[in-house]
């Protein structure tokens, strides 16, 4: 299940002073998971599991805040899951629960610009200070430089007081200096205009320079700004429309009807656009399996694979299963879909959707992808979608801090990881079936060039598209995404 956050956040493509913004309250949508992937992700097994606590805290907007980015610079957690485990934690009322998803995803979304500025204020550095204090001076930052509706000296009073929460003395006075001196001096906190390129659209729009400068390889310096300057703006929220229960048309009236701002998506045409919904997951529409949160670009997989009732289809990496059920759907849940993933609790969320929904051709089996020729024979299949592990990096709007803690050389790690499932799956195939290799990366090499170097080592494959379908942030607000069609010749 992929499910968005839903804030407010700036944009700002000059190079100069970061651009002031007045910002709405947020909804509490924030228990979105957008990551698959197949369990051959090397970073699966682990940073997805945060458990939730039922103990309840007293505490401001600003405190939660601070404990979610402590923690998710310490212990890498997503951001997304983190901050509703957190949330849950806290009394807070609506309004506060915004602020708090704003100040923590436009705090990582920012962290570098941000850093830029705080170092020229802190004698010895922020590196030095202890995690919380570096976290609080961010979050306070934040709030001075990108949002209008607090005044600045309250965000100093808050961060003092928090200061001599957790601290002593010393440390709330050395924020309260630090802090005020950020405001004496904030028109001249401008990032200068005649930096390289590479440089200045890393500090305007808050990205690590060797990920522009590879993106500014492969797209260009002005798409590459385009694409900097998307990932920090919020996400929609979208749902697909179970068409097994009712038209996508139904479906907008009952939201509306309700109160629910609902159009429909020109990506997707099961797609609907959700604003002021709240979290749709805890809707009864949701219960009732009228309905499935995903972004629209990822609903365009199924559509891609276009299954036909009879098929027998299979999912190799599948979790959390919203294209598997996609796919069930549009078959009118007639036929039989395979869906496997590694981990075995992620297997229970494929089924668990599928019993949502109503959708009793899904069938599950927990196995590592690169094995599944041990469970079928050859050309056991008619049309196979091979969702792969991926960088992600499509869907930075959603995780920011994966900006900061991916490494360059992650990328070519799974690129191996990639190509070992291409040459494990193919076989299973049937003659003019189907194979669809998709992504929510941005990356040539995990992409097209993955896809051509198998075309190059499978000549029994061919492209069934013209070309593959390339979906960036910047075009249509929706998650980057890459789909191949490929078909397999006699």
């Amino acid at each position: 299940m992929e499910q968005s956050f839903d804030h407010t956040n700036n944009g700002s493509g000059n190079a100069g002073k970061p651009k002031r913004n007045n910002r709405g309250t947020s909804n509490s949508n924030t228990n979105q998971h957008h990551s698959k992937k197949s369990g051959t992700h090397p970073q699966s097994a682990n940073k997805s599991q945060v458990k939730t606590s039922t103990a309840k805290t007293k505490g401001s907007a600003r405190e939660a805040a601070l404990e979610v980015l402590v923690r998710t610079e310490q212990d890498r957690s997503y951001s997304n899951l983190l901050l509703n485990q957190i949330l849950q934690q806290y009394h807070l009322d609506k309004q506060d629960v915004g602020l708090t998803t704003e100040i923590v995803y436009g705090t990582i979304q920012r962290l570098n610009t941000i850093d830029y500025f705080l170092n020229r204020f802190v004698a010895k550095g922020l590196a030095k200070l202890e995690p919380w204090v570096r976290s609080l001076l961010r979050l306070s930052f934040y709030q001075m430089l990108y949002l209008d509706r607090v005044p600045d000296h309250a965000i100093v009073n808050e961060a003092v007081n928090l200061a001599k929460k957790k601290g002593h003395t010393g440390i709330s006075g050395m924020v309260n200096g630090v802090l005020r001196n950020v405001i004496r001096q904030k028109e001249t906190l401008q990032i200068p205009a005649d930096l390289p390129a590479v440089e200045r659209i890393a500090l305007t729009h808050s990205h690590p320079q060797w990920m522009v400068k590879r993106w500014m390889d492969q797209i260009g310096e002005a798409r590459t700004e385009l694409l900097c300057e998307a990932n920090n703006k919020p996400p929609h929220v979208s749902i697909r429309t179970n068409t097994m229960k009712l038209s996508r048309n139904e479906l907008i009236i009952i939201l509306n009807e309700s109160g629910v701002d609902a159009v429909p998506s020109e990506l997707a045409g099961d797609g609907i656009l959700v604003k002021n919904g709240g979290n749709m997951a805890l809707t009864p529409w949701f219960e009732a399996g009228l309905f499935s949160i995903q972004d629209e670009s990822s609903m365009l997989v199924a559509e891609t694979l276009q299954p036909k009732p009879g098929e027998r289809i299979l999912d190799c990496c599948a979790a959390p299963g919203g294209k598997t059920a996609h796919i069930a759907e549009k078959m009118g849940n007639h036929g039989e879909i395979w869906a496997c993933d590694i981990h075995e609790h992620k297997e229970k969320l494929i089924r668990d959707q599928a019993t949502r929904l109503g959708l009793t051709s899904v069938h599950t089996l927990v196995s590592d992808a690169r094995d599944l020729p041990q469970h079928w024979a050859q050309e056991s299949f008619d049309r196979i979608l091979l969702d792969a592990p991926c960088s992600g990096l499509g869907v930075i709007r959603r995780k920011p801090e994966m900006k900061w803690n991916k490494r360059e050389q992650d990328l070519d790690e799974v690129c191996l990881i990639q190509k070992e499932l291409l040459n494990s799956i193919h076989p299973l195939l049937k003659v003019g079936g189907i194979l669809i290799y998709s992504t929510c990366t941005l990356e040539y090499n995990e992409n097209e060039g993955q896809v051509r170097e198998f075309l190059d080592n499978h000549p029994n494959f061919e492209w069934d598209l013209p070309k593959p379908i390339e979906i960036y942030p910047y075009e249509h607000l929706s998650d980057g995404f890459f789909i191949a069609r490929l078909r397999k010749r006699a």
